[in-house]
């Protein structure tokens, strides 16, 4: 019996940044844009306190009503992203989410297959990843280059400030399968609480 294609295999990575930092995501074929954005959020661990939009084929989709408050009159339209499905893309689509307008962090979102699962997925899952996200509110590709720059380099005058803004610890090659699984996995549960510092790693006897 033919059974119907229910869920997508996504790749997503940071443009601008090399080596590259990246995740790959299952994800329900029935989710939406707006569930995909929550999705991003949880595999990079993301805090979703900026705005965001997703840019496909030239137009935009978001949250209409916080992208478009009609205080410019030639702002594109913004469609609305929980009309779109992830069922609605062909195989090796690629398209453009971005989050932070401020620091314009660009994902590169990649279409890498349907899947037919055993049983309908009722959550995500991350499959594969490398390297930590950049801190929130660093800067951008820039300002980030500029924090890594601090930290390796204690002399510098704002290595002690650096290290404390960032939680006391930073390591640009973090990456933990299990915990940004764990993390995606609750993407969707209201008030998801995000980590604020990278975990720093456990004392060996």
């Amino acid at each position: 019996m033919f059974k119907p294609v229910n869920a997508v295999q996504i790749r997503v990575s940071l443009d601008e940044i090399t080596p590259e930092i990246w995740r790959r995501l299952i994800v329900p074929s029935y989710w939406t844009l707006d569930h995909l954005h929550l999705g991003i959020q949880a595999a990079f661990n993301w805090w979703n306190a900026h705005l965001y939009e997703f840019r496909i084929g030239g137009l935009r989709y978001g949250d209409s009503a916080y992208l478009m408050d009609g205080s410019f009159e030639d702002t594109p339209r913004v469609f609305d992203h929980k009309e779109v499905r992830m069922s609605d893309f062909e195989r090796e689509a690629v398209f453009t989410y971005i989050y932070d307008f401020g620091d314009n962090w660009r994902h590169r979102v990649e279409i890498e297959d349907f899947l037919t699962l055993d049983l309908l997925p009722k959550q995500a899952a991350c499959t594969g990843g490398a390297r930590a996200r950049p801190p929130e509110d660093v800067g951008g590709t820039p300002g980030y280059e500029h924090f890594l720059a601090i930290l390796d380099d204690e002399s510098h005058p704002e290595y002690a400030e650096t290290k404390r803004w960032c939680g006391g610890y930073f390591d640009p090659e973090w990456f933990d399968l299990s915990v940004a699984d764990k993390d995606l996995r609750n993407a969707l549960r209201p008030n998801a609480k995000r980590r604020l510092y990278q975990p720093k790693p456990k004392r060996t006897p």
